[in-house]
């Protein structure tokens, strides 16, 4: 497979469960434990992920996804991106499911976007796709939704102990604009200019 015969198209309400496992490693295992805390496993926060992924107002949902899929139309890779101004809006969802199904309070989640922002929040490929350019092609389609929605940055959370990721997106032209903390674990923040062409 070559990165030609990639097509980028938006997520289905249908494909929520492998899109949120593909979520989950964009988040790593261990923040997705944090979430859900020790008295549930990974299946659980698997189950509220799906549901999330399904919803048309969460910051998860289909709708703010985009799929990386081969000739045959499996995904082999995500990206849910969103307009930063909506951060708490679209974060209520999870919020609430966490408080439903975990019985933990995460209104207190520090910000990891704001305004004139679009947010990558979660980038994956498949295993057996990586190395094949298909997270800098979900990279380059999200940058130009970005243009396409008005919004004059795109940025993005990257783990401090992930200098790979940091470096596939300092080649994409994002630079580090300050720290942040997620899922427990400290962050960069990176920011692109969204120009037009």
């Amino acid at each position: 497979m070559n990165n030609d015969n990639i097509i980028i198209r938006l997520a289905r309400p249908d494909e929520a469960e492998h899109v949120a496992k593909l979520i989950m490693t964009a988040m790593t295992e261990e923040c997705c434990l944090w979430f859900c805390g020790k008295d549930h496993d990974i299946g659980d926060f698997h189950k509220v992920m799906t549901e999330l992924v399904k919803q048309e107002d969460s910051q998860y949902s289909f709708l703010n996804t985009l799929c990386a899929v081969d000739s045959h139309d499996n995904i082999v890779g995500i990206l849910t991106s969103y307009d930063g101004g909506r951060l708490h809006e679209l974060r209520q969802r999870f919020i609430e499911a966490a408080k439903m199904a975990w019985g933990i309070d995460h209104s207190n989640i520090p910000d990891e976007t704001g305004p004139g922002e679009l947010y990558l929040d979660s980038l994956a490929v498949e295993p057996s796709s990586r190395g094949k350019g298909i997270a800098s092609k979900l990279i380059e389609a999200s940058v130009d939704k970005a243009r396409k929605m008005g919004l004059p940055f795109t940025g993005l959370l990257v783990d401090t102990s992930n200098p790979r990721a940091e470096a596939l997106y300092t080649r994409l032209g994002f630079r580090v604009e300050g720290t942040n903390q997620w899922g427990g674990h400290p962050m960069r923040h990176m920011v692109k200019l969204t120009s037009n062409r």
